[in-house]
C-alpha cells in the first residue's frame, strides 16, 4: 500500500469533517480548510458545530494528537480532497461555483505527483472540467497530476461507520488517476473500492439518489391517494410489504437534505427530455410539502369552526430526517415557514436537535405537545415516539409517528 503523509481537505461540513477525521485517525496528517471561521475555530478546539454521533469524540482525539489542524487557507499537501456544497440556482440548475472556487484555491500550490479528489456531488463532466481548469493555469503540470472523483454515500446519523465500511465508486480522468485514488482511499476505507471513469462515477452518485427520490415519490403519492380514499396509508403499506417482492418506503412531508432533494435536478437539468420519471418524482415530492401545508390550514379552520377559536399548533420537527440537526432543503422547515406566514399566534415550532434558530423561536417538545390543540408531526424524531395518543388533541401525522405509538 502506498504511503500518504499529508492531506488537505477543503470543506469541514457534514462530509468534509468526518472524512478529514477518519483520514487523520488512520495516521495521515490532515489540514482541514473552511471559509467559515466558526468551523475552523471549533475544530482547533477539538469541538464540532454539527450533530453527528461519535464525531465529537473522534475530532477531539485527532486534534489533541495533532493529526488534524484547521485553517482558513489551503495548505500544501500530497492529496487534496474537495467536499464543498453544490447547491442549485435559478431554475434548479446545478451551481458548482464552490467546487470551482475550491479548485482555484489550490491551483497555486499544486505540485507534480499530487492527487486531487472531488467528493462533492457534481454534474457529469465536472471532474474533467476541473482538470482543464487546473492545466489551463498550470500547463507545466499537465499529465503530471492525478485527478479523480469519489462521491460519498452515507446516511446522516451514521456517517462515521458508513464512511469507513461502505463501498466506494472511484473514477479518475485516466486509469492512473483511478488507481492513485484507490490507493489513497484504501488507507481509511474498509469497504470495497470499485474502479471506473470520472463521468460514470459522477452519474452513479446522481442515479443513486434519484432512484431513492423516485421510490419516495411513489410512497408520497400513495399517501395522498389514501387520504382521499379514507384509507390508513401506514396500515396499507405494512400489508402490501408482506408481499415478498414489494418494499414500499415510508411516506413523509416531502424530501429534504442535500442529496435526494437536489441530485435529481443535476440529471434533469442536463437531460430534460430523457428524465421524465426522475423529473416527475421531484414534482411529486415538492408537491407533498405544499399538500401538507393545505392540510394544516384546513385542520386549523375545522378547529375554529368547532371550537370558536384558533387552535394552538405544535409543528413537530424541522430537520430533513429523524434524529439529526440538518435542516438543508427540509420540507418540514418549508411547511413551518408557509404556515407561520399566515398566522404566528399560537404557533409553536419544535426541533429537539438544535438549540436555537435564526428565524423560528423553538419550544421544548413536551411543552409544545402539552399546550397544543393541534399537533402536527413533520419528522419522526425519537423523542416524539413516546408521546401519548390523546383524544382531546387533533393530530396530523405526516411521518408515521402513529404506527410507533402504543
Amino acid at each position: 500500500m502506498e504511503n500518504f503523509e499529508v492531506v488537505t481537505t477543503i470543506g469541514l461540513g457534514y462530509i468534509g469533517l468526518p472524512t478529514a477525521t477518519l483520514i487523520a485517525k488512520s495516521g495521515i496528517l490532515v489540514n482541514g480548510i473552511d471559509v467559515n471561521p466558526k468551523a475552523v475555530n471549533a475544530v482547533n478546539k477539538g469541538e464540532i458545530i454539527i450533530v453527528e454521533p461519535d464525531l465529537d469524540v473522534l475530532v477531539k482525539q485527532v486534534v489533541e494528537d495533532k493529526m488534524l489542524t484547521a485553517y482558513l487557507e489551503p495548505q500544501k499537501a500530497e492529496v487534496y480532497t474537495i467536499a464543498v456544497p453544490t447547491p442549485f440556482k435559478g431554475n434548479f440548475e446545478p451551481d458548482i461555483s464552490y467546487v470551482l472556487a475550491a479548485t482555484n484555491s489550490i491551483i497555486p500550490i499544486l505540485q507534480e505527483g499530487n492527487l486531487v479528489v472531488v467528493e462533492s456531488t457534481s454534474p457529469v463532466g465536472t471532474t474533467e472540467q476541473l482538470k482543464d481548469l487546473i492545466y489551463s493555469k498550470r500547463p507545466e503540470l499537465e499529465g503530471k497530476l492525478f485527478i479523480a472523483y469519489c462521491p460519498e454515500r452515507v446516511l446522516p446519523g451514521n456517517i462515521i461507520y458508513e464512511l469507513k465500511h461502505n463501498d466506494r465508486v472511484i473514477g479518475g480522468v485516466d486509469e492512473q488517476s483511478t488507481q492513485k485514488a484507490c490507493d489513497f482511499f484504501k488507507c481509511f476505507v474498509q469497504g470495497k473500492l470499485h474502479k471506473t471513469n470520472s463521468r460514470t462515477a459522477e452519474m452513479c452518485k446522481l442515479v443513486e439518489n434519484s432512484s431513492r427520490d423516485v421510490q419516495i415519490a411513489f410512497a408520497n403519492e400513495l399517501s395522498i391517494i389514501c387520504d382521499k380514499a379514507g384509507i390508513n396509508v401506514w396500515e396499507l403499506i405494512e400489508l402490501a410489504n408482506k408481499h415478498p417482492r414489494v418494499n414500499i418506503l415510508t411516506p413523509g412531508c416531502g424530501v429534504g437534505g442535500h442529496c435526494i432533494a437536489v441530485d435529481p435536478y443535476f440529471i434533469v437539468s442536463d437531460y430534460p427530455l430523457e428524465s421524465q420519471i426522475i423529473g416527475k418524482a421531484r414534482e411529486i415530492n415538492n408537491y407533498k410539502a405544499f399538500w401538507c401545508v393545505e392540510k394544516i390550514k384546513n385542520a386549523k379552520l375545522q378547529y375554529r369552526l368547532e371550537n370558536g377559536r384558533d387552535p394552538k399548533i405544535a409543528l413537530m420537527g424541522m430537520a430533513f430526517k429523524p434524529n439529526i440537526d440538518d435542516l438543508r432543503e427540509s420540507p418540514a422547515k418549508y411547511i413551518a415557514q408557509k404556515v407561520m406566514q399566515a398566522e404566528q399566534n399560537g404557533m409553536m415550532v419544535v426541533e429537539p436537535n438544535i438549540k436555537e434558530h435564526n428565524i423560528f423561536k423553538l419550544t421544548n417538545y413536551q411543552e409544545a405537545f402539552d399546550r397544543a390543540d393541534l399537533v402536527v408531526y413533520l419528522v419522526a424524531h425519537d423523542e416524539f415516539l413516546n408521546l401519548p395518543k390523546l383524544s382531546n388533541k387533533l393530530i396530523l401525522d405526516f411521518c408515521g409517528i402513529s404506527k410507533h405509538q402504543v
